[in-house]
């Protein structure tokens, strides 16, 4: 099995969460010595000109990215009109933050049932969603609104234009009592 490519397997998966060190030698068994080793071998294989992604450390988490030097490339990218069509995943959290802005990316994850990290990244990349601040929870957690290129994108003049959704009502469930059953034996009469 060949270490390096595991741990860049890993760091892949984990995305912008990254590792730390003690993540990454407890899920590959390694000491922390060796583990230290294996990241900077990889970290040294990045480093060649002909590789467009690198490792940082963040605080004391590992993860990859892309280098620097590359950026006008990744910007002609996020800004290519074939690639600024929207995913159903996008047009989701959008619509989440449109009609519930602004909210915490947890609040968000909570109403779609997944993580929207990634989602959030390329949205703001796009330049449909900002950060709006900070929120008071615990953490103060970013607090994420839509843009005036939000309003452009969708043709509306302001956000009173979104469409206004219906209230839907549920049928309550008959609360019948669970101890006494719905059908009652017949009296017999015996007299």
């Amino acid at each position: 099995m060949n270490r390096l490519a595991v741990l860049e397997g890993l760091l892949f998966v984990v995305g912008d969460d990254g590792l730390t060190l003690k993540q990454i030698c407890d899920i590959m068994e390694l000491s922390l010595e060796e583990g230290k080793d294996l990241i900077l071998e990889l970290k040294k294989t990045y480093e060649d000109e002909n590789r467009g992604i690198k490792i940082n450390i963040l605080g004391d988490r590992f993860k990859l990215s892309t280098k620097k030097e590359h950026r006008e490339y990744y910007q002609k990218l996020v800004e290519s009109p074939e690639n600024n069509n929207l995913s159903q995943a996008a047009l989701e959290t959008l619509a989440i933050v449109a009609y519930n802005e602004p909210l915490t990316r947890m609040e968000i994850d909570e109403i779609r049932g997944v993580n929207s990290r990634e989602m959030l990244r390329k949205l703001v990349a796009k330049g449909l969603v900002k950060e709006e601040g900070r929120s008071d929870l615990p953490g103060r957690p970013i607090l994420y609104a839509t843009t005036n290129e939000f309003l452009d994108y969708f043709g509306l003049s302001s956000k009173d234009d979104l469409p206004k959704f219906e209230k839907v009502a549920f049928e309550e469930k008959d609360d019948t009592d669970l101890y006494h059953s719905k059908y009652t034996e017949e009296e017999k009469n015996t007299e």
